[in-house]
């Protein structure tokens, strides 16, 4: 289906028609989501075989590579957003330059993140409590990340303007890709040289033996491939990013201080919602490796749950941004209250099944049991709160298609530093790691809720200039 063509060329929408729109550009991200997942589920199960403290070095620093993950999806949201809604405006020449000035304001800023994280990655593990046994695992993981992290931004760039333009299937299938060649870069890195039993046969494996390091070596380097491929289609095969010979690299002062104003927001939510995690990190670290470990694990798990909705708030911003874009408010209004609708469904369907799959999810992840029965424990009270979650994370994809990004970061700041920190902090001492998961789990259908108001009440004409 050619969304573009239908928000253009259709004057009303029968309610089957959106829907189809939601589902087609939602599958693909979904797909990828999950493809990113299951890379997720197999990076755990490599480092968990390499026991409880390997793992707990990975979880212990995730939390600050999230906050740098976000920070550097908002940088690419401000050029991402303006780009969907020059294509729905049918100003392609805008778009363009959109996405020029985007590569070079977005390689700037990863550049400059990635030496800060360089520069304090020697100190890091302790600001978060490590103990002796996971210090230099969570040093070298975090190290080798962060110089790899304008590779990953230039990736994040790249798939977010071929999402824009409506190529969700390309951007999806080569990130589905990269999953795979993660998996192979992880196992060169991460174990050493020796023979591997495949279908009865002993075979030679090359593999380097870093460890914890190699898992992070092996992530940026399939990044990196992918980053390549992302980077040629945006640039040179998708009509509405195309560059061609000639064409100026500038920077503007509008589509600076466009992006800035869509940016901005989004980062302050990033940074409200990654700086939570961290605090809540530095809760948990006192209760030990096993409670670490489990609180990593458990996290991992339930992106099997929220990941798609994630794909879902993807194509709601496209098409809502450019629905905007082509004027045409009502069927921004539909679009947003379809994709919620789609996320609620996906996100409560894949809860019950984790719910009941957990214990064997778990096992896969690590053969440490008390790991293991403390993560089943904990993911469980989480999943009873997905469905609302999934109005937070599809609703923040709805309003960013409008520009209206400022409330969801008002909304994230209040909600988890005026709902979840002080829960947690109390519920802690009580039930220890049971009482932060208890803590979220309210925490999240609180926000759910407040993002449900925030899409009844929403007025979905243009919010910002477009020249």
């Amino acid at each position: 289906m050619n969304i573009i063509s239908v928000i253009h060329n259709e004057k009303e929408l029968h309610w089957r028609q959106m829907l189809k729109c939601v589902w087609s550009l939602s599958i693909p991200a979904m797909l990828a989501q999950m493809t990113y997942i299951v890379m997720e589920y197999i990076d755990a199960a490599m480092v968990g075989s390499l026991g409880a403290a390997a793992s707990a070095s990975i979880g212990l620093v995730a939390p600050v590579l999230w906050f740098v993950y976000g920070v550097g999806m908002a940088a690419v949201q401000g050029f991402s957003v303006q780009v969907a809604q020059f294509i729905g405006a049918k100003k392609l020449q805008y778009s363009r330059d959109t996405f020029r000035q985007g590569l070079i304001c977005v390689t700037a800023f990863a550049l400059c993140i990635s030496a800060i994280g360089v520069f304090i990655s020697p100190y890091l593990p302790g600001w978060l409590g490590a103990t002796p046994e996971i210090y230099v695992g969570a040093y070298d993981y975090f190290q080798v990340y962060m110089f790899g992290m304008p590779i990953v931004m230039l990736r994040i760039l790249a798939t977010a303007m071929l999402q824009s333009s409506g190529s969700m299937k390309s951007a999806s299938f080569f990130n589905s890709i990269m999953c795979v060649m993660d998996i192979g870069f992880n196992a060169l890195f991460i174990f050493p040289a020796g023979y591997i039993a495949l279908l009865g046969i002993d075979l030679w494996w090359p593999g380097i033996g870093l460890g914890v390091r190699g898992a992070a070596l092996g992530t940026v380097a399939a990044e990196g491939v992918t980053a390549c491929i992302l980077l040629y289609l945006a640039m040179l095969r998708r009509k509405y990013t195309r560059q061609k010979e000639g064409m100026k690299w500038h920077i503007t002062k509008d589509c600076v201080v466009d992006a800035l104003k869509i940016s901005c927001p989004i980062a302050l939510e990033q940074g409200v919602l990654t700086g939570a995690m961290i605090v809540m990190m530095v809760i948990v670290a006192p209760l030990g490796t096993v409670a670490i470990a489990a609180n990593s694990f458990a996290i991992t798990a339930e992106s099997f749950c929220y990941m798609p909705g994630s794909g879902i708030a993807i194509a709601a911003t496209t098409l809502v941004g450019q629905s905007v874009g082509a004027k045409k408010p009502a069927f921004a209004k539909g679009f947003a209250w379809f994709s919620l609708g789609t996320g609620m469904f996906t996100m409560g369907a894949l809860a019950a099944i984790m719910y009941v799959a957990a214990p064997a999810v778990f096992a896969f992840l690590t053969p440490v049991r008390t790991v293991q029965d403390l993560g089943v424990e904990v993911l469980r009270i989480q999943l009873l709160a997905e469905p609302l979650f999934a109005l937070s994370i599809v609703g923040a994809g709805a309003l960013r298609g409008v520009r209206d990004t400022m409330f969801s970061s008002i909304m994230n700041l209040a909600s988890m530093w005026g709902v979840r920190m002080p829960l947690a902090l109390y519920l802690v001492g009580i039930y220890g790691l049971r009482g932060v998961w208890t803590a979220m789990c309210l925490e999240i259908c609180f926000r759910g809720l407040l993002f449900l108001v925030r899409i009844y009440k929403q007025k979905w004409e243009n919010r910002g200039s477009m020249e």
